[in-house]
Parts: C-alpha cells; structure tokens; sequence
C-alpha cells in the first residue's frame, strides 16, 4: 500500500527566513515553490535523497498551518506517504474504520492528488497521503 515517504512536513513562521536557515545550515536548496490557495500554505519542496522535506508556511492566522502555528509553534506538521491509487487506499482505511479528514483526493501541491488521515486515525500523527500525477 505505502510505497515510500514522500515528504515531512515542516510548519514555518517565515518561509522565506526557513529557507535561508535551511540552504544555510543544511546545504538544501529548494526546487519547487508554490502557493496553494485552498490549502491556505505556501509551501516549499527541499529535495533530500528520494524524499523531500516540505517547509509549510501559512498564508494567514485562519488557515489550518496558521492556527497549528499559533497552537504549537514551529516544527513537524505531517509525513506524507507516496501511494500508487489514493482512491483505493482511502476505500481500504474507511472500511479498517481509520478516521480520514478527506474520504476523496482532492488537489494538492505539483500536481498531486492528496488526501489526509485524521492524527486519532493514526495514533497522534497527521498523515497525508500522496499520488503522484500521471504522465502520458
């Protein structure tokens, strides 16, 4: 079912000084920037082996990544798990009763379609669920 992790996901305060600090510290360097408006984040793709680390800024206080800031502070938001078909994997949890935020994918950042499982779905981690575009 879960193929690899896709992503961590790193809620930030300013994304931009996140960035610095990370291609600073760390030598990472963004290949992927983009604002998803109906998410309410902008978000950041620093590529790390087969895996990426997401840095998660809001786009304001009302936002869910702006209320978890305002909660928690900065730090780990999620782990995104690449799947081969979201629809059935979503299919497969419902019916194991695991509590799902999204019971259809919905649109997420380059592309993908995404859905998330509840914390309480998954003993206190938020997971997202990823399938990747695809490609004629």
């Amino acid at each position: 079912m879960l193929k690899k992790i896709e992503h961590v996901a790193i809620a930030v305060s300013d994304l931009d000084d996140a960035l610095n600090h990370y291609r600073d510290v760390w030598g990472l360097e963004p290949d992927h920037r983009e604002r998803v408006e109906d998410q309410g984040v902008e978000e950041a793709m620093l590529p790390l082996g087969d895996s990426y680390l997401q840095l998660l800024g809001s786009t304001g206080p009302e936002t869910t990544v702006g209320k978890f800031l305002e909660r928690r502070g900065e730090g780990l938001h999620h782990i995104a798990y690449e799947v081969d078909d979201l629809e059935a994997t979503l299919a497969d949890l419902k019916e194991k009763g695991v509590r799902l935020i999204d019971e259809e994918p919905r649109p997420g950042g380059r592309g993908h379609m995404v859905a998330f499982v509840h914390p309480e779905g998954n003993r206190g981690l938020l997971v997202e669920l990823i399938q990747a575009p695809r490609h004629a």
